[in-house]
């Protein structure tokens, strides 16, 4: 067995687990979540359907909220349902049906990003989401969840505090989903603020993280060519300065030259050079001259 293919194994198996560990702490949340929402019920003995209760949480989730409401199917069907950051149309359906529900909502606050991330984008909004239980049977020990079905328009998703804010927004911002199951879902977005879903679910708005690589490789280039034009320009300027040191001696040389020409006498057959200087004649005491 070849150490590529080994350690091609070992990262599949490496990665498995650190995904069945992450779905294992958000399924181990939910149910932490959606037992201390059932838990406010109880405490109110006799809940009203249709009022929104919030959670008591314990101080180390105190970032998190967590609200219920109960609602008969009819009315959700005739009226929907608008609570939390979630508008749920008319013509919306439990499945399986069901007389009456629960809507355990969530917004994870400060903890969103250490439950939930997208290789390759930042949050820009907490995590929001809700879940659908049949309340049917308020004494039941185990709590049956459910699914939405909407007929007609989807149930929208807005975070009113983004919408506020349109600097953050660009072409590049999108609208995640988190399903059950571990996958995620990315949609563009029409309106500002405002993402849409046919079924219950975890929701975010993000943005694409600027690429640290690519900044690496801009310096890198930009070094190597910085570097590269120092060089050329030394080089350049070194050139330049023995072109001129050679013209200059150059000169220096034709003058030398010029300075030393002789003048040209036939000697016979041939050409001799001659000096200019003439040399004094010797003159005899008496003043002649021979």
């Amino acid at each position: 067995m070849s150490w590529s293919f080994l350690w091609l194994v070992l990262t599949m198996i490496s990665c498995s687990v650190v995904n069945g560990i992450e779905n294992f702490a958000t399924d181990s949340l939910d149910a932490s979540l959606q037992d201390f929402a059932f838990k406010t019920l109880v405490v109110r003995r006799r809940p009203r359907t249709g009022a929104l209760y919030r959670a008591v949480l314990p101080a180390n989730l105190s970032s998190i909220d967590v609200s219920i409401v109960r609602l008969r199917s009819r009315r959700l069907w005739n009226m929907g349902a608008n609570f939390s950051f979630f508008r749920i149309p008319s013509r919306t359906m439990p499945l399986p049906h069901v007389k009456r529900v629960a809507i355990v909502y969530q917004n994870l606050g400060n903890w969103s990003s250490h439950y939930y991330g997208i290789e390759g984008y930042s949050l820009i909004t907490p995590v929001v989401g809700f879940m659908v239980f049949d309340a049917s049977n308020a004494g039941a020990k185990s709590i049956r969840k459910l699914s939405f079905s909407t007929t007609d328009k989807p149930i929208s998703i807005h975070f009113p505090s983004l919408a506020l804010r349109h600097s953050m927004m660009s072409d590049e911002t999108r609208c995640v989903t988190f399903s059950d199951n571990g996958t995620v879902y990315l949609s563009q977005m029409n309106l500002p603020g405002v993402c849409y879903s046919r079924d219950q679910g975890r929701f975010a708005i993000v943005i694409p993280q600027k690429s640290k690589r690519r900044f690496w490789y801009l310096w890198v280039v930009g070094s190597v060519l910085g570097v590269s034009g120092t060089i050329a320009m030394g080089y350049v300027g070194m050139v330049s300065a023995r072109i001129l040191k050679t013209k200059k001696i150059q000169v220096m040389e034709r003058q030398a030259q010029d300075d030393s020409i002789l003048e040209s006498r036939w000697v016979g057959g041939s050409k001799m050079p001659s000096a200019t200087a003439i040399r004094t004649q010797p003159v005899l005491e008496n003043g002649g001259v021979h």
